[in-house]
C-alpha cells in the first residue's frame, strides 16, 4: 500500500491561496487608482494651447475680485454684471506683435458665441485711448469690447506686488472666469481662439454646474 505525503499538497494550496489574495488586492487597488484618475480627469478641462504654452488650469480656484472696466468710450462696468456667462479676458497692448493677430481672431469668437461666450479684451497700454483707439480703427475692430488699464488696476507684471488680480506672465495672456465669477485658469501667448479645441475648453466651463 502507497501511502502519499500530501504535506507539499497542503504546502502548494496555501502559498495558492496567499497568492490570490495578494492578486485579489493587487486588482482592487489597481482599479480603485483608474477610478480615482478617471474622477480626476472628469473634472480637468479639455488640453488646449499653442505650439509653446498649454491652457494652465488654476487650483484652488479663487473668486475675481470686484473691479470697474473702463471701456474705450469711457463707460464703464464691473465683473459683477457677467456672472452666469463664460468670460474671456485678453490683456493686451498696442506694441504686441501676436496681439495685432488675436484682436481680429478674438472678435470672430465674439460673434460665433453670442451670449454663451464674452470677449474683454484689456489693452495695458500706459498712453491709454490715445494710443489704444487708432490702433483698433486701423485693425477694424468694431464689436469686441476694448477696455483699458493704463494704470495696472486689474494687470501687474508677474512677481510685481501691486494688488491687482492678474499676473501678466507674457503677452498676450488670457484668463478664463467661469460662470460662477472664479479665475479658472490661462494661457500666454497667441491662440485660435474659434479652433474645435477652444471651443471645447470654453463648452467645458459653460456646462460646467454654477456654484
Amino acid at each position: 500500500m502507497i501511502i502519499a505525503d500530501r504535506s507539499h499538497v497542503a504546502s502548494r494550496s496555501h502559498i495558492s491561496r496567499r497568492a490570490a489574495l495578494r492578486a485579489l488586492g493587487s486588482i482592487v487597488a489597481l482599479t480603485a487608482t483608474h477610478a480615482a484618475a478617471a474622477d480626476h480627469a472628469a473634472d480637468d478641462p479639455p488640453p488646449f494651447g499653442t505650439a509653446r504654452h498649454q491652457f494652465t488650469a488654476l487650483r484652488p480656484r479663487r473668486v475675481v475680485p470686484a473691479a470697474r472696466l473702463i471701456g474705450l468710450d469711457g463707460a464703464s462696468t464691473d465683473f459683477a454684471a457677467w456672472r452666469g456667462t463664460v468670460v474671456l479676458l485678453n490683456f493686451w497692448a498696442t506694441w504686441c506683435p501676436a496681439c495685432r493677430t488675436e484682436l481680429p481672431n478674438l472678435e470672430r469668437l465674439q460673434a460665433l458665441s453670442g451670449e454663451d461666450v464674452r470677449v474683454a479684451a484689456i489693452s495695458t497700454d500706459r498712453e491709454g485711448r490715445a494710443a489704444v483707439l487708432p490702433y483698433v480703427r486701423a485693425l477694424g475692430i468694431k464689436k469686441l469690447a476694448i477696455y483699458l488699464d493704463p494704470d495696472q488696476r486689474l494687470a501687474r507684471p508677474a512677481g510685481s506686488s501691486t494688488n491687482a488680480p492678474f499676473a501678466l506672465y507674457g503677452m498676450p495672456i488670457t484668463y478664463v472666469i467661469d460662470r460662477s465669477g472664479r479665475i479658472v485658469g490661462y494661457l500666454v501667448g497667441e491662440a485660435d481662439w474659434t479652433s474645435a479645441a477652444a471651443r471645447a475648453l470654453l463648452d467645458f466651463f459653460r456646462t460646467s454646474p454654477a456654484s
